[in-house]
């Protein structure tokens, strides 16, 4: 496979293309080639949190399950932030439990994030999905271990282009989360914004995934 799309809604299957397609626990679909599974910040529903988190116990153990997620913090939805936490500490054990990867939504709680990886211990690679912030922000993240995936925010706003450049090479991702545009697409602007060929941009990628996501796939 040529093109790793580390986060996407859409499970359509293209045979150069290892995409991990986001799945929720009430419509998991185990047949997907490869997926995340997690309870998103918002769609929490209290009197269904331990049947999601059951689901998710029951799955991400699974080969082609390659990450718990996405799940995370958001500070404009209006699910109350302490229930938010609660959740997201609990699919953090899971995600230890099973040793697998976390795919990240953060909005506005960036700080949060941190601490709660802090003070849990954290040992599991998390990727926090669809960055769109500022040099500060992705400089602690980095700091503190996370990597950074950019998609639909690349393509979008040139302005990233500056944060994009500083991000080290074995620290990022990328993504089409739910734009229409195609992760080849998104590669071609990255590797443009990084002053590199395609194949060059092709291994930075191979690597990170392998590193993370514990598989030789992308050999």
């Amino acid at each position: 496979m040529d093109f790793v799309n580390v986060h996407t809604h859409q499970a359509a299957v293209e045979p150069n293309v290892l995409g991990i397609v986001n799945q929720y626990p009430q419509s998991l679909d185990v047949t997907v080639p490869f997926f995340s599974v997690g309870i998103h910040p918002w769609y929490i529903e209290p009197a269904r949190i331990e049947a999601d988190l059951r689901i998710i116990s029951d799955t991400v153990a699974l080969e082609h399950c390659l990450a718990l997620g996405e799940c995370g913090l958001d500070k404009r939805t209006a699910v109350p932030l302490e229930l938010q936490v609660s959740v997201f500490e609990q699919q953090l054990a899971l995600a230890e439990k099973y040793q697998k990867p976390m795919i990240i939504h953060c909005v506005a709680a960036f700080q949060e994030l941190i601490e709660l990886k802090i003070k849990n211990k954290s040992t599991v690679p998390m990727v926090v999905h669809g960055f769109s912030k500022n040099e500060q922000v992705a400089a602690q993240l980095l700091k503190n271990g996370f990597y950074l995936s950019f998609g639909k925010y690349l393509l979008q706003n040139p302005e990233l282009e500056r944060v994009f450049c500083t991000i080290p090479n074995d620290r990022f991702f990328l993504e089409t989360d739910t734009v229409a545009e195609t992760i080849q697409e998104v590669y071609a602007v990255a590797a443009q914004y990084k002053k590199i060929e395609l194949k060059e941009l092709q291994k930075i990628i191979a690597y990170n995934f392998n590193t993370v996501f514990k598989d030789g796939r992308m050999d």
